[in-house]
């Protein structure tokens, strides 16, 4: 009961009300997910239902905070704290003032309905603990409310509310012992996360230019000659109208090895490794009776540039014959050196180095001589 032998004053409340609102929350198990949490403030007018408080005070002020966590869609749980100030009737006395912190629960109309404008009336009940200056009493609370959704994603509403508190007085020798009786009324402000936006209010017409290939097939695979790769011979889309080869890859300008060629150490000469990759290329050419190409051998800048043109050379040399032996008219092929000028990578390192000792037909092979330097 707001009493004028039991009051504090205006600064002791303010002191005691941030230790209060830490407590209360701390105190209150945080399990629930952070969509369904939300905070609520309310400020209002506080007014003196009964006496003595309706003698000894006027129409003051109030503030209450509440943390919403979400049982199920329509039921709130929740700690709350309150601070009620009411000014004296009196031109000498002390103010009166009172807090309260405890924990209740709120049934709310769905803030996720659907359709547009939404209201969502609710109604609460609390259980307080009281403090009036030295005096510590139980007391409950109940509020009603509308709350009214501001912006598409729901996460702000506002709205009026009207609280009764009730602060029990037990009997107490020396004091007024009636039940204090307080009305709030105001303004309920809440946030919480909301609901996302949609993402297209509207079906969104869009205008796609699909390039269509057509003409002459001459494998007839379904691919036109225009952007088939190997018109001659059928393959799928997936690989350009080329047929899946295992080692050889069809590309519109050359012919990509999936893996790497092998010479002798030092040596122009094909070790047996190199011959199933070489044995696909030389598929690929027969498949492709249009195909041209020229043989290029590369190498790093280790050496003297005179040796190492002489070796590209004879590796591009080499590999042409192969071609040739295995079927490949000579007139289709021809072979380049061009030693360390065209580098891949980096000469600075042994990867780099052995990246750049490689010979190429219109074509990317990689050559590598296990552990030379040439």
């Amino acid at each position: 009961m707001l009493h004028t032998s039991a009051v504090q004053t205006t600064a002791n409340t303010r002191s005691l009300l941030p230790l209060s609102i830490t407590l209360t929350l701390l105190a209150f198990p945080l399990s629930a997910r952070a969509a369904d949490f939300g905070l609520k403030l309310e400020p209002g007018v506080a007014v003196p239902l009964t006496a003595p408080q309706s003698q000894r005070y006027g129409v003051g002020g109030g503030l209450t905070l509440k943390a919403l966590f979400g049982l199920n869609k329509y039921l709130d749980i929740g700690p709350s704290v309150t601070l009620l100030q009411l000014p004296s009737a009196a031109a000498q006395a002390e103010p009166g003032a009172a807090w309260t912190f405890g924990a209740g629960l709120r049934l709310k109309r769905l803030h996720d309905a659907p359709g547009g404008f939404t209201l969502s009336p609710w109604a609460e009940a609390d259980a307080l603990y009281v403090r009036t200056g030295p005096l510590n009493r139980p007391g409950f609370a109940v509020a009603a409310g509308l709350a009214i959704p501001i912006g598409e994603t729901r996460a702000f509403w506002i709205g009026p509310f009207a609280r009764y508190l009730h602060i029990i007085q037990p009997e107490r020798t020396g004091y007024d012992n009636h039940d204090a009786k307080l009305l709030s009324l105001g303004i309920s402000l809440e946030v919480r996360p909301g609901r996302e936006r949609a993402a297209v209010a509207a079906a969104e017409v869009r205008t796609v230019t699909q390039e269509v290939f057509s003409g002459p097939d001459r494998d007839k695979d379904g691919v036109a000659d225009n952007v088939d790769r190997c018109p001659s011979v059928a393959g799928p889309m997936d690989s350009w109208g080329c047929p899946e080869y295992k080692k050889v890859v069809v590309k519109r300008d050359k012919l990509e090895l999936k893996e790497k060629l092998y010479f002798a150490w030092n040596q122009a000469t094909l070790e047996e490794a190199s011959f199933p990759v070489l044995d696909e290329v030389v598929q690929a050419l027969k498949d492709n009776p249009d195909f041209r190409v020229q043989v290029e051998g590369h190498s790093d800048s280790s050496g003297a540039n005179d040796y190492n043109q002489a070796l590209s050379e004879q590796r591009a040399a080499t590999v042409l014959d192969y071609l040739v032996s295995h079927g490949i008219g000579k007139e289709r092929l021809v072979s380049k050196g061009f030693s360390s000028s065209v580098p891949l990578d980096t000469n600075n390192t042994v990867a780099g180095r052995e990246n750049n000792r490689r010979v190429e037909f219109v074509v990317y092979f990689n050559i590598l001589n296990d552990g030379s330097t040439k």
